[in-house]
């Protein structure tokens, strides 16, 4: 579970840019949230892991033991415990090119194992066993000894989502999960993150709202710094309009130019 309790956050000059952000999603749950540029999505998911501190309000969540955990308040290695029960799936991969798939989903594991294990990169035989499991999951272990920089970018992204499972994080999130991807290889990658959502609450920033609709169970709108709806997952084109203004044609359009010939 992933509570959002009223969270704020205003620039330097006391602008407010999150007003009173405020949700629930537990186990079971993938929630998109949409929003036209400007809207604050990633700054909200910022927060939800903890890069940025709310200027008011809470983050929490429930860790693997059950123990309701403040985001918001955690502080040096009490935050560092926090985040790293917390997996990211990144919009640019974060993957080290000339490392293989299998290297670059063990360095999940890094912030948990000890400094002097870390300086020498050293993974044991069941830790490659583990991580070999999870590419072989999403399909990919016949490309573990390959270097990433060579793979394709929906490949790429599973051995980021693959990382991310590694680290066996209590929340999953997304930061625009498939931005850089073809629809074909973007609805692969929906079709991968929906199944985990029966393991842990899975939030994820989108700017398809077609395969959101189709994939996750609940969306939550956001606009002008604002939760401006929150419930299941269709929204009428009226609503998609209201929401987006002259910018959903801007998303359709990027859309179409990304179909394959």
């Amino acid at each position: 579970m992933i509570e959002v309790r009223q969270i704020t956050k205003s620039t330097k000059e006391g602008v407010p840019i999150l007003k009173g952000i405020s949700f629930t999603i537990t186990k079971g749950e993938f929630v998109g949230i949409l929003g036209p540029s400007g809207a604050g999505k990633t700054l909200t998911m910022r927060c939800l892991n903890g890069l940025t501190r709310p200027t008011s309000g809470e983050v929490l969540f429930t860790d693997h033991q059950n123990n309701l955990v403040n985001l918001t308040h955690a502080k040096g290695r009490e935050l560092r415990k926090a985040r790293r029960q917390i997996g990211v799936i990144f919009q640019g991969f974060n993957l080290v090119k000339r490392l293989s798939a299998i290297d670059n989903v063990m360095i999940g594991q890094l912030g948990r194992i000890n400094l002097l294990r870390s300086l020498f990169y050293g993974f044991t035989d069941d830790e490659a066993m583990r991580a070999l499991a999870v590419l072989e999951h999403l399909k990919i272990a016949h490309l573990a000894q390959r270097p990433v920089g060579s793979l394709s970018g929906g490949e790429q992204q599973r051995v980021a989502i693959a990382r991310a499972i590694y680290q066996q994080p209590s929340v999953m999130l997304a930061d625009e999960p498939i931005a850089n991807l073809d629809p074909t290889n973007a609805r692969k990658i929906m079709q991968i993150l929906k199944p985990l959502a029966e393991q842990m609450p899975i939030i994820g920033v989108f700017h398809q709202p077609d395969l959101v609709m189709e994939f996750c169970t609940r969306i939550i709108a956001l606009k002008d710094g604002v939760v401006v709806r929150d419930g299941d997952n269709k929204m009428t084109r009226s609503e998609l309009i209201d929401l987006y203004g002259a910018e959903l044609s801007e998303i359709e359009a990027s859309q179409r130019i990304l179909q394959p010939v």
